[in-house]
């Protein structure tokens, strides 16, 4: 059975989430009003996924064809669906090592993007939600410029239309990488080439969602598996993929529970009763 219950939060909200007939709250949405729903629902059980800041970590031991197919990745994870998936690129950590022949091969991918009306079949990335989300995230390129970014693409925002923008030496502190920006921003950060500081640098953001990691190193694949503080680790893909049975969550400020990914979901959604027979 599927019912759908529309009205105003102030007016359904509190009900939803306290009648005593509800087992079970899942959402997905902001932070705040994860934790807001997770403060009023008690004793009931909660699947909450929240925000993400996904990174897509470029190691120093790839080869310039290697390079070419991680900047394929940033690029696509940052720019697809606008950038408004929870499990986007949201930050690129490349190591120093790398980032001279990594950071024009990013460049050339983005600049080839077609983008405009949402409706023109020739289109490739379209609108963000609305103007308003769309002139913070520019807002935020902005300052991180201001505290010594380079911009090096930004053909110009157009009401809700914002284009893929590309940021290189985004200092990691700066709001743009910190807080998750739901567009195609594609913002590059110069990481250490020491694999531990890469890793705390990665850590450092509020949310643990999902990362990518491009490198040849199995050694170094898994230190990065057991490092990252995150529900999900893709070697050689964007943080955005997963099969159907893959199970999907997040730590931290991204959230707790299963609601994807067959068998955890099932978990989840159902109660587990033991039972014992006399023989």
């Amino acid at each position: 059975m599927l019912s759908v219950v529309t009205g105003w939060p102030a007016d359904i909200g509190d009900e939803m989430i306290t009648n005593p007939n509800i087992d079970l709250i899942t959402f997905t949405g902001g932070v705040p009003v994860g934790k807001l729903i997770a403060s009023k629902a008690g004793y009931k059980r909660q699947v909450l996924e929240l925000g993400g800041n996904d990174p897509l970590i470029v190691l120093n031991d790839l080869s310039d064809d290697d390079l070419a197919k991680a900047a394929d990745l940033a690029v696509a994870g940052a720019t697809k669906n606008s950038g408004q998936r929870c499990t986007a690129v949201k930050r690129i950590l490349v190591q120093e090592k790398v980032a001279d022949r990594f950071v024009p091969m990013v460049l050339e991918r983005a600049k080839k993007i077609v983008f405009g009306d949402p409706m023109d079949p020739a289109t490739q990335l379209g609108t963000v939600v609305h103007e308003k989300a769309a002139a913070m995230f520019e807002s935020r390129v902005h300052m991180a410029a201001e505290a010594g970014a380079e911009v090096l693409y930004n053909p110009g925002r157009r009401g809700s239309l914002l284009p893929p923008i590309v940021v290189d030496h985004v200092p990691h502190e700066s709001e743009l990488v910190m807080e998750e920006t739901f567009g195609p921003i594609v913002p590059i950060i110069r990481a250490p080439d020491d694999d531990d500081a890469l890793i705390a640098l990665s850590n450092s953001t509020a949310f643990g969602l999902s990362s990518g990691v491009c490198t040849n190193d199995y050694r170094r694949m898994q230190k990065y598996i057991a490092g990252l503080k995150v529900g999900t680790v893709n070697i050689w893909e964007v943080p955005g993929y997963r099969i159907e049975m893959s199970p999907f969550g997040g730590i931290k400020d991204s959230g707790n529970g299963y609601k994807e990914g067959v068998i955890e979901a099932m978990k989840s959604f159902t109660n587990v009763k033991t039972f014992s027979l006399p023989w």
